[in-house]
């Protein structure tokens, strides 16, 4: 089984900030506030649903907030009511998400000793421009101040970046992906803008302020991003806002695809056949590409993007399948 997590969403609870593109009933699809009780009565019934082999890869989330900046008596109530199922035959810890100004020595301690063992930061961008235009509300600073210290107390750190907010460019959000880098998490999401109903964003995208990039443009970037992360081992655990009816109603614009990640895939792929191709000595009318079973569906592309890709450059390509190759892609014929 793959990690996993039992989440539990806490409505912008803490966030002293409302941010450009920030809905959060939309996002998360609930307005609920969650309580001991409830934590309880889920991860009661969890420990039945989940095998005692796989309990310990799965994390106990408290997502859709800022953590640390809620109330302290109502995180308690939280950490509290998770403590239980914590341990040998249990789960394996507790996640949370919080903003990079709200982390300090103090409350790592606290969360240290309340069995947390992954910490989210919303860092958003790393170029301090787009953080005022869009009133994230903390600093390029703040966020590696908070990832050092957050890394110096051990524990497992991610880092969410967004592509395409408001006054930012691709060339800045590649920026701010190559300064995660050097600050070496574990893991990433990468979340592409959607624009939402009842946001300013969405306010200034209908009166013209805002306009965002193209979607093929921030596809290219995303999967750019990706690969960079992926080449650095950083785990890329989220791409592309999921899929739910509620964001779908509340969307007007930006990058929304229920398939986003799988959309940036295909686009690696294709990238690297165009590298084969070119290792050949003449230019090829027709290739034959074996791949991994689990890839054809990838590699052709959504609605055979790829293939068609090859066809408007002169080249007609044949996908084949072979589960006994090691490599995603090999190039065995060019005609």
């Amino acid at each position: 089984m793959a990690k996993c997590n039992i989440s539990f969403f806490i409505p912008h609870m803490g966030c002293p900030h409302k941010c450009s593109f920030c809905n959060q009933t939309s996002i998360t699809g609930q307005s609920d506030i969650p309580h001991a009780e409830d934590v309880q009565k889920t991860l009661s019934k969890a420990m039945t649903d989940i095998s005692v082999s796989d309990r310990a890869e799965t994390e106990i989330a408290f997502f859709g907030g800022s953590f640390t900046a809620i109330n302290r008596e109502y995180m308690y109530e939280l950490l509290s009511s998770a403590q239980p199922f914590i341990g040998k035959g249990k789960f394996g810890g507790i996640r949370i998400s919080t903003r990079p100004d709200y982390i300090d020595r103090d409350i790592l301690t606290l969360l240290k000793d309340n069995h947390v063992t992954t910490i989210e930061l919303g860092c958003q961008s790393m170029s301090d421009t787009v953080l005022t235009a869009n009133e994230r509300g903390h600093s390029r600073q703040d966020v590696i101040n908070s990832a050092r210290l957050i890394k110096e107390y051990g524990f497992r750190l991610g880092l969410q970046m967004m592509v395409g907010l408001y006054k930012s460019t691709p060339e800045i959000d590649l920026y701010t992906a190559q300064e995660i880098v050097k600050l070496s998490p574990d893991e990433a999401r990468i979340y592409p803008v959607v624009i939402m109903e009842h946001t300013r964003l969405g306010d200034m995208f209908k009166s013209g302020e805002y306009v965002p990039f193209s979607f093929e443009c921030a596809v290219e970037l995303s999967a750019r991003i990706l690969s960079l992360f992926e080449k650095n081992g950083i785990t890329v655990i989220k791409l592309g806002l999921h899929a739910s009816e509620v964001v779908e109603k509340d969307c007007i614009g930006g990058f929304y695809h229920p398939a986003f990640r799988e959309l940036c895939e295909s686009e690696l792929y294709k990238n690297e056949i165009l590298k084969l191709l070119e290792c050949e000595c003449r230019k090829a009318e027709k290739a034959i590409v074996s791949v991994r079973p689990e890839l054809v569906s990838k590699i052709i592309g959504q609605k055979k993007s790829n293939i068609e890709f090859f066809k408007s450059i002169g080249i007609e390509i044949k996908v084949i399948q072979d589960n006994k190759q090691k490599e995603k892609i090999r190039l065995i014929k060019t005609e």
